[in-house]
């Protein structure tokens, strides 16, 4: 029987910390349940041991987007069909894959069977329903419209995982070039080189500066190989850690924004987000100062955010949305703005937002498509010209060789 180290919560919210020995997650909940602690993590005493060398166990503890929305549309059919939240969330447990999930599920059932709301039990845990979602429970609680906000919450997600999707997918292919590129110039750099050293040193024959420099790198690389490893680990990390500072996502997000190929992109991405979190708040029947208020928390962008939060300023001194936003027309895509300008005017805000949601989406995978499409001929004119270095740092020695043997 396995020995879990748990992290568990009081009914107090008090972090409680400690080991138990269970046959697996559920009896350990369970147990757990019985002292009136509510798990929230566990993992094994084995399972811990070996976490460093582990990496899958670390990716499998992040949720899918898929297995949110499956649970989203789940919950929302059997709220439809008059199912108990209590026993909603049983079956909700034990059809989730995701080990993280499953532990959440369990312990907000629990919650719920105290007396406790959904939003509210939902709201421990940060890392799997964020603050759109939460905001989106509250106000169905609230409303009794439950089942309608919960499929307009799957419609989100499916649009977000769709737009993601898109635009990972038509960088797959760039990416796998540029690594195949890294792979097949160190292997010349650190193999053939050095070895063609010897017969061209053998011949006295006249090395190119440019061959004697990959040469040196070769030989630097083959005796200095851990700092090769460690130093671009080192500065991925700090970089990493930097774009997380609020100077370093300002910085990253104004290079997006300056630069002219990755500029509409960016621009049509975050304006997409805004408004189908916009859109889905205001059909639900929120206000729209609390609209913009939980949309400001889905925005990644600096500038966005920036915008959002003015604009919220000045909603709630009468301004219309479309006056607030005309400020930062710079970083809107073009006719977004006077597209709400329409909405107010006739009284179908949430209906124009929607619309122009899915555009500005079909608008970002299009353009996506497109510039991965641009991308990779470039590539292949850059691999040809770096192959056709190698080959002539190789050929060229040679034919010297071949000049002083005759």
């Amino acid at each position: 029987m396995p020995n879990f180290v748990y992290t568990a919560k009081t009914l107090e919210d008090k972090t409680v910390t400690g080991t138990s020995l269970a046959k697996d997650l559920r009896e350990l909940s369970k147990s757990l349940r019985n002292e009136g602690l509510f798990l929230i993590r566990a993992v094994s005493k084995d399972e811990k041991k070996k976490k460093w060398l582990d990496f899958s166990f670390s990716l499998s503890s992040k949720v899918p987007t898929d297995e949110k929305i499956m649970l989203t549309r789940n919950l929302a059919v059997m709220v439809a069909t008059g199912l108990s939240l209590v026993k909603s969330f049983d079956v909700l447990a034990n059809q989730a894959k995701n080990k993280r999930l499953k532990v959440a599920l369990f312990a907000i059932k629990e919650q719920i069977n105290k007396g406790q709301s959904i939003s509210s039990a939902m709201s421990r845990y940060p890392d799997i329903f964020s603050d759109f979602f939460l905001s989106m429970m509250e106000i169905g609680e609230e409303s009794g419209t439950l089942e309608d906000v919960l499929k307009i919450l799957a419609l989100q997600l499916e649009k977000e995982h769709r737009l993601k999707s898109g635009v990972q997918s038509a960088m797959i292919y760039p990416i796998i070039i540029l690594s195949l590129m890294i792979v097949v110039g160190g292997i010349v750099a650190v193999v053939v080189l050095p070895r063609l050293k010897q017969f061209f040193s053998g011949l006295n024959a006249k090395i190119p500066f440019y061959t004697k420099a990959l040469i040196d790198f070769g030989e630097f690389s083959i005796k200095n190989w851990p700092l090769l490893i460690i130093i671009p680990v080192i500065l991925g990390f700090f970089t990493v850690m930097a774009l997380k500072t609020k100077k370093g996502k300002w910085l990253k997000d104004t290079i997006l924004l300056k630069t002219p190929i990755f500029s509409p992109l960016v621009k049509k991405n975050n304006c997409a987000i805004l408004i189908r979190s916009l859109s889905s708040l205001l059909g639900s029947g929120v206000s729209l100062t609390r609209s913009l208020e939980v949309a400001s928390g889905t925005m990644g962008n600096f500038y966005f955010k920036r915008a959002v939060k003015d604009a919220l300023e000045r909603v709630k001194k009468g301004e219309n949305l479309s006056v607030a936003l005309s400020s930062y027309r710079d970083i809107f895509p073009y006719g977004a703005i006077e597209l709400v300008e329409v909405g107010e005017e006739t009284g179908k805000t949430a209906m124009v937002l929607k619309t122009l949601a899915e555009f500005y989406e079909e608008e970002v995978i299009s353009a996506t498509a497109k510039l991965s499409a641009l991308i990779e001929p470039a590539l292949i004119i850059v691999m040809g010209v770096i192959v056709a270095f190698f080959a002539f740092s190789i050929i060229e020695p040679m034919y010297s060789s071949l000049g002083a043997i005759k």
